[in-house]
Protein backbone atom coordinates (compact mmCIF):
# COMPACT_ATOMS: atom_id res chain seq x y z
CA UNK A 1 0.00 0.00 0.00
CA UNK A 2 1.14 3.53 -0.82
CA UNK A 3 -1.33 6.27 -0.08
CA UNK A 4 -0.78 6.09 3.42
CA UNK A 5 2.92 7.04 3.15
CA UNK A 6 1.96 9.50 0.10
CA UNK A 7 -0.05 11.16 2.74
CA UNK A 8 2.06 11.25 5.50
CA UNK A 9 3.94 13.33 3.21
CA UNK A 10 1.46 15.51 2.04
CA UNK A 11 0.19 16.60 5.93
CA UNK A 12 4.49 16.85 6.93
CA UNK A 13 5.05 19.18 3.90
CA UNK A 14 1.76 21.16 4.93
CA UNK A 15 2.82 20.97 9.08
CA UNK A 16 6.19 21.30 9.28
CA UNK A 17 6.08 20.88 13.32
CA UNK A 18 5.49 16.63 11.99
CA UNK A 19 8.78 17.20 10.78
CA UNK A 20 10.75 17.65 14.50
CA UNK A 21 7.17 15.76 16.34
CA UNK A 22 6.81 13.03 13.72
CA UNK A 23 5.09 10.61 16.74
CA UNK A 24 2.02 13.56 16.90
CA UNK A 25 1.54 12.21 13.01
CA UNK A 26 0.63 8.32 13.37
CA UNK A 27 -1.62 6.70 10.36
CA UNK A 28 -3.23 2.95 10.64
CA UNK A 29 -4.96 1.11 8.24
CA UNK A 30 -7.84 -0.71 9.34
CA UNK A 31 -10.82 -3.08 8.35
CA UNK A 32 -8.64 -3.63 5.11
CA UNK A 33 -9.34 -6.23 2.28
CA UNK A 34 -8.08 -7.42 -0.94
CA UNK A 35 -10.50 -7.74 -3.82
CA UNK A 36 -9.87 -10.17 -6.92
CA UNK A 37 -12.33 -11.17 -9.27
CA UNK A 38 -11.99 -14.45 -11.56
CA UNK A 39 -10.29 -12.32 -14.32
CA UNK A 40 -7.13 -13.23 -16.34
CA UNK A 41 -4.92 -12.11 -14.32
CA UNK A 42 -4.73 -11.48 -10.15
CA UNK A 43 -4.81 -8.43 -10.16
CA UNK A 44 -6.64 -6.88 -7.26
CA UNK A 45 -7.68 -3.64 -5.18
CA UNK A 46 -6.73 -2.57 -1.47
CA UNK A 47 -10.02 -1.14 -0.14
CA UNK A 48 -9.21 0.21 3.67
CA UNK A 49 -10.11 2.35 5.79
CA UNK A 50 -6.78 4.99 6.77
CA UNK A 51 -6.67 6.26 10.06
CA UNK A 52 -5.06 9.48 10.70
CA UNK A 53 -4.39 10.64 14.03
CA UNK A 54 -2.94 13.53 15.25
CA UNK A 55 -2.18 14.05 18.94
CA UNK A 56 -1.91 16.86 21.24
CA UNK A 57 -2.68 19.40 18.38
CA UNK A 58 -2.20 23.09 19.60
CA UNK A 59 -3.33 24.60 15.63
CA UNK A 60 -6.73 25.10 13.76
CA UNK A 61 -7.86 21.86 12.52
CA UNK A 62 -7.90 23.72 8.78
CA UNK A 63 -4.09 23.33 8.89
CA UNK A 64 -4.74 19.50 8.87
CA UNK A 65 -8.05 19.07 6.54
CA UNK A 66 -7.09 21.38 4.25
CA UNK A 67 -4.13 19.42 3.23
CA UNK A 68 -6.28 15.93 3.32
CA UNK A 69 -8.64 16.90 1.37
CA UNK A 70 -6.52 18.74 -1.27
CA UNK A 71 -4.64 14.94 -0.93
CA UNK A 72 -8.07 13.33 -1.33
CA UNK A 73 -8.82 15.32 -4.58
CA UNK A 74 -5.77 13.98 -6.42
CA UNK A 75 -5.91 10.44 -4.84
CA UNK A 76 -8.96 9.15 -4.03
CA UNK A 77 -11.00 11.70 -6.77
CA UNK A 78 -14.49 9.63 -6.38
CA UNK A 79 -14.97 11.15 -2.57
CA UNK A 80 -15.79 14.20 -4.10
CA UNK A 81 -17.08 13.20 -7.83
CA UNK A 82 -19.65 10.63 -6.11
CA UNK A 83 -22.45 11.70 -4.53
CA UNK A 84 -23.04 8.44 -3.07
CA UNK A 85 -19.20 8.17 -1.30
CA UNK A 86 -19.46 12.30 -0.10
CA UNK A 87 -21.32 11.41 3.21
CA UNK A 88 -18.80 8.91 4.70
CA UNK A 89 -15.79 10.07 2.32
CA UNK A 90 -13.78 11.83 5.70
CA UNK A 91 -15.23 11.19 9.20
CA UNK A 92 -13.27 12.24 11.84
CA UNK A 93 -13.33 12.82 15.70
CA UNK A 94 -11.84 15.00 18.21
CA UNK A 95 -11.24 14.67 21.76
CA UNK A 96 -10.52 18.23 23.31
CA UNK A 97 -7.28 17.84 25.84
CA UNK A 98 -7.57 21.23 26.82
CA UNK A 99 -8.22 25.17 25.90
CA UNK A 100 -5.75 24.80 23.38
CA UNK A 101 -4.78 21.44 22.27
CA UNK A 102 -7.03 18.50 20.92
CA UNK A 103 -6.50 15.06 19.73
CA UNK A 104 -7.77 14.51 16.27
CA UNK A 105 -9.14 11.21 14.46
CA UNK A 106 -9.79 11.37 10.54
CA UNK A 107 -11.09 8.21 9.03
CA UNK A 108 -10.51 7.72 5.00
CA UNK A 109 -11.72 4.76 2.72
CA UNK A 110 -9.15 4.52 0.39
CA UNK A 111 -8.91 2.25 -2.45
CA UNK A 112 -5.49 0.78 -4.39
CA UNK A 113 -5.50 -0.38 -7.84
CA UNK A 114 -3.13 -3.42 -8.18
CA UNK A 115 -1.90 -4.22 -11.53
CA UNK A 116 -0.23 -7.74 -11.65
CA UNK A 117 1.50 -9.25 -14.62
CA UNK A 118 3.71 -12.15 -14.91
CA UNK A 119 6.73 -11.18 -16.83
CA UNK A 120 9.69 -13.28 -18.23
CA UNK A 121 7.99 -16.08 -14.94
CA UNK A 122 8.25 -13.27 -12.54
CA UNK A 123 5.18 -10.82 -11.24
CA UNK A 124 5.24 -7.45 -12.13
CA UNK A 125 3.44 -5.27 -9.81
CA UNK A 126 2.39 -2.01 -10.20
CA UNK A 127 -0.25 0.07 -8.26
CA UNK A 128 -2.55 2.03 -10.95
CA UNK A 129 -2.52 5.58 -10.69
CA UNK A 130 -5.50 7.08 -9.94
CA UNK A 131 -8.13 8.17 -12.85
CA UNK A 132 -7.69 12.16 -13.81
CA UNK A 133 -10.93 14.16 -14.56
CA UNK A 134 -9.51 15.98 -17.72
CA UNK A 135 -12.23 18.59 -16.55
CA UNK A 136 -10.79 19.10 -12.42
CA UNK A 137 -9.24 22.56 -12.84
CA UNK A 138 -6.44 21.63 -10.57
CA UNK A 139 -5.28 25.88 -9.68
CA UNK A 140 -8.23 25.71 -8.01
CA UNK A 141 -7.32 23.57 -4.54
CA UNK A 142 -4.05 22.52 -5.90
CA UNK A 143 -0.23 24.34 -4.00
CA UNK A 144 1.93 24.83 -6.45
CA UNK A 145 5.67 22.63 -6.17
CA UNK A 146 8.00 24.72 -4.15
Amino acid sequence: MMKPASLRMAITAAVPGFVTEPDKLQLFVEEGRVVATGARTISFEYQYTLSVLVTDFAASADAITVPVLAWLRANQPELFNNPDKRPDGFKFEVDILSHTTVDLLMKLPLTERVIVKVVDGEYDVTHAPEPVDENDDHSAWELPAP
